[in-house]
């Protein structure tokens, strides 16, 4: 948790019960960076058929808080585009791409739902599935979501690995919100109607309200995994599973 007069983050990842009967490692990753006014946050979903996807995760979110915190909402999407790139470039001289060529970028394959905050303005910035929300406090029937995106199938999705990913990347402005949650693809199943229209109030309104009255770190992580963790949770998705709250 980032502790300072405005901005606190929390977040957690989980390994799915799929990974586990598989013996994979849990391949989600998320970051933050954060001022006093401006917030940079993003989560990661590496793609489980890739090899070396957790790599993919981690490397494209720690790239994008490293470069994004210099930025500003005139320069933002440009920016987004610019830091992507750099990570894309980091795979290609990565001791696991064997070729050192975009053929092989396809191992890391990850996606990516964003957040940039500066002086009560905000972006989503997303490729693929997953999602993000803002809202205000208390008012969960008003918010602005970054929606998952997949392909033909329900299955398949958009990876920043991709050599056509700029055509994936989306941004979504973010207006009058003090909450922010960003999630990957094994928590929207029970997060949202299958519209996403709606809320699931009885999974994520008691999630948001318990990490808004827990001060305690330790104990909202705790909380956060067990929730995710229950055996409801794992029959609903068995996928990995991030969620970040971010109180602006």
């Amino acid at each position: 948790m980032n502790n300072n007069e405005r901005i606190h983050v929390l977040s957690t990842s989980i390994r799915g019960s799929l990974h586990k009967s598989l013996g994979l490692p849990c391949q989600d990753y998320s970051c933050a960076r954060s001022t006093k006014s401006k917030l940079v946050a993003v989560v990661s979903d590496g793609a489980g058929s890739a090899r070396y996807s957790k790599t993919g995760a981690k490397i494209i979110c720690d790239t994008l808080c490293d470069l994004l915190i210099k930025s500003d909402m005139k320069t933002i999407r440009t920016d987004v585009t610019r830091a992507i790139n750099v990570a894309r470039q980091k795979l290609l001289l990565h001791k696991y791409n064997h070729s050192k060529t975009q053929r092989d970028l396809i191992n890391f394959s990850a996606t990516l739902v964003g957040v940039f905050y500066h002086k009560n303005r905000g972006i989503f910035f997303h490729i693929g599935d997953g999602a993000g929300i803002a809202f205000k406090e208390g008012d969960y029937n008003s918010f602005i979501i970054s929606e998952p995106e997949n392909g033909v199938f329900s299955c398949e999705t958009y990876f920043y690995t991709m050599d056509d990913w700029k055509d994936s990347l989306r941004f979504t402005d973010i207006g009058d919100a003090n909450r922010i949650l960003l999630m990957t693809d094994g928590v929207t199943g029970f997060a949202f109607s299958d519209d996403f229209y709606k809320i699931h109030h009885n999974f994520l309104i008691p999630v948001i309200e318990y990490l808004e009255n827990e001060p305690r770190k330790t104990y909202a992580v705790e909380a956060l995994r067990n929730t995710l963790n229950n055996s409801r949770a794992q029959r609903i998705n068995a996928d990995d599973k991030t969620i970040l709250w971010a109180k602006l």
